[in-house]
């Protein structure tokens, strides 16, 4: 199923998703019709300028959501929080090849409305994830940051187009769940909501916020699409260390800019990336049980185990043998 619309403030996701659907909504609530699925979006308001909704389902078949650009410049920031578990899509100028959240949990998603996008929710799979759309006039006035640093000055400023990932950690994850598990019924629940959103906001702008402040690189559709291909050719073989000149080739850009633009989006270089997916992806294997420290070390392009080991202890505290026991 196919669901497309334009991000503007003044936009209601769900009630014309429920009429794309052929459903209602009641008091911000929208039960999934039995032949979609089982589920349910929640939609709640704490102004005209600061919404969530939170989507919680299980579908019959594959749901595209293509969001188009307003057209109107930065009058919205949208933050996505989704579940690295599952297997999204995220696509930009229709290339679906790319996907969004690996085993990296680059889980977070704060972006412009003026880029357009496509996310694909597979069928049989629960989907769990929540969006936060806020104006920047009103998350300027709750961030109230006397010395903002480059990152938080895009987001919150007028005009500017931006793209911004970051990992979700324990933390964000845990809150999630909690706010998932509100009793909705109380007549405190959405200043209960409110609250917890807003711890939501800060724990993603507090990491934004210790990002280096460089002057902020114009990005469109175009150089978003290069970027994800890049991500996704660099975590397509985590045993060969990424190279900058081959990369900027495929992604049709210098390589100055190609640095520029990935260490804005992504919050580190290129190899700093590509050896933080290695060790997670060093993390995963050794958690399955089923292969040994120097089978992981050579399968993630590591010729020396000593070395695989120095820089998996950096990571995680423990050496690969320890970590695979705890």
């Amino acid at each position: 199923m196919l669901f497309s619309f334009t991000a503007t403030p003044d936009f209601d996701f769900m009630t014309y998703f429920a009429h794309h659907i052929e459903a209602t909504v009641q008091n911000g609530l929208l039960v999934m019709p039995d032949y979609l699925g089982q589920g349910y979006m929640r939609k709640l308001a704490f102004g005209a300028d600061f919404k969530i909704t939170i989507h919680r389902y299980v579908l019959r078949e594959d749901l595209v959501i293509n969001r188009n650009a307003s057209g109107q410049g930065n009058d919205l920031i949208t933050v996505f929080f989704y579940s690295n578990e599952q297997d999204l899509e995220i696509a930009y100028n229709d290339d679906p090849k790319v996907l969004f959240s690996q085993r990296d949990e680059s889980a977070i998603q704060v972006t412009s409305n003026d880029l357009s996008s496509s996310i694909r929710f597979p069928a049989h799979q629960h989907i769990h994830y929540v969006v936060v759309a806020i104006t920047p006039p009103r998350l300027k006035e709750l961030l109230a940051v006397n010395n903002p640093n480059s990152v938080l000055q895009t987001v919150t400023g007028s005009g500017n187009s931006f793209l911004f990932f970051e990992s979700m950690a324990a933390e964000t994850k845990l809150l999630l769940k909690n706010m998932a598990a509100v009793d909705m019924n109380d007549g405190l629940s959405n200043f209960y909501m409110q609250i917890k959103v807003q711890e939501l906001l800060y724990l993603v702008f507090h990491k934004l916020s210790l990002r280096e402040s460089t002057a902020h690189q114009t990005i469109n559709s175009a150089d978003v699409e290069r970027l994800l291909y890049v991500r996704n050719e660099i975590l397509s073989d985590l045993s060969v260390p990424p190279v900058i000149r081959e990369l900027a080739q495929v992604a049709a850009m210098s390589e100055t800019k190609l640095k520029q633009l990935f260490k804005q989006t992504f919050g580190t270089s290129i190899y700093n990336y590509y050896q933080q997916a290695r060790m997670e992806e060093a993390a995963f294997l050794l958690k399955q049980g089923k292969h040994s420290v120097g089978e992981v070390g050579y399968e993630l392009g590591f010729s020396n185990l000593s070395h695989f080991s120095r820089l998996f202890e950096k990571h995680y505290g423990l050496n690969p043998k320890r970590y695979s026991y705890s």
